[in-house]
């Protein structure tokens, strides 16, 4: 494991090209590895639109399969660069059963293995259900050159669960890839709540688990819908330390590709000191597996 090594996050806008965003994708990697990123992450369903804003099944034909179009570029990508590469994809498992997954991928083009979203919304316009199955392989830490590293989608960055138990597994680092934006009508009464909710959750994983947590949204606005407004993604990908703070943040409305370092003897001086996991009391937290205390 390396002691120290560099995190690039692609945060992008999307078109209805998916050529094109495929092409910008790989261009935005080897850009981000060009100024020394070693780990590098996508967004949520990278190489699309939003559609999850409609319930189509014609949105299904976007789906591929793993191995498929996607690895089959991005691991040439990975050997050529020399790094590991984050790849969501929207997987097409079997006939009629889809998945939102990512897939990670070794600095030698080799897959590691994939992780496939937990938990799945269903909020206005977030219309997850209507396509994805939710994820059956449980969390995933999974081993590269640089460590081990977690992996985990979107929706899953608002359960602390699914973050503790990563980061048990021996996770350095929580990798999220995300789509998330506001509901333009909303923006300017409830735009500033929800951005920092967003950004204050995740940090507090940071924080509770003693690891780095490294997070790529997608920026602009997508209206896949005629007759509904949008969503407009609020970019802002960052990356936290083990003590919640933020080493590295992109803007909201711009395409960045952002870097920052992951230190392994930063994280274990922060666990040294705020020794979270030694004292915690697995003896009593047996009623965390029930939905709800009654």
């Amino acid at each position: 494991m390396k002691k120290k090594f560099n995190v690039g996050l692609v945060q992008m806008s999307l078109s209805s090209d998916i050529d094109g965003n495929i092409n910008k994708a790989v261009n935005m990697v080897e850009n981000a590895a060009h100024n020394g990123a070693n780990v590098i992450l996508l967004p949520e369903l990278y190489n699309s639109q939003y559609f999850c804003q409609k319930e189509d099944i014609e949105s299904f034909n976007l789906a591929e399969t793993i191995p498929g179009r996607s690895t089959e570029i991005f691991t040439a990508v990975a050997k050529r660069t020399n790094t590991v590469i984050i790849v969501p994809v929207f997987e097409k498992r079997g006939e009629g059963l889809y998945h939102n997954s990512l897939v990670v991928i070794n600095n030698d083009g080799e897959i590691v293995g994939i992780y496939r979203k937990m938990h799945i919304p269903d909020d206005p316009a977030f219309y997850e259900k209507f396509y994805f199955a939710p994820g059956d392989l449980g969390f995933k830490v999974f081993d590269t050159e640089y460590g081990k590293l977690g992996t985990l989608i979107c929706w899953d960055q608002w359960f602390p669960e699914g973050a503790r138990i990563t980061s048990l597994m021996g996770a350095i680092a929580l990798f999220y890839p995300t789509a998330i934006g506001w509901h333009p009508h909303e923006k300017e009464e409830y735009g500033k709540q929800q951005s920092e909710a967003w950004m204050t959750v995740q940090r507090g994983h940071a924080i509770a688990n003693g690891v780095y947590v490294c997070v790529c949204n997608r920026t602009g606005l997508e209206k896949t819908v005629e007759t509904q407004a949008g969503i407009e993604f609020w970019g802002s990908s960052f990356i936290a330390d083990p003590q919640g703070v933020i080493i590295a943040e992109a803007p909201a409305d711009k395409e960045t590709v952002l870097i920052g370092e992951i230190d392994i003897d930063h994280l274990e001086e922060i666990r040294r000191n705020w020794p979270f996991l030694r004292d915690r009391r697995i003896d009593a937290y047996g009623d965390i597996s029930k939905l709800y205390v009654d």
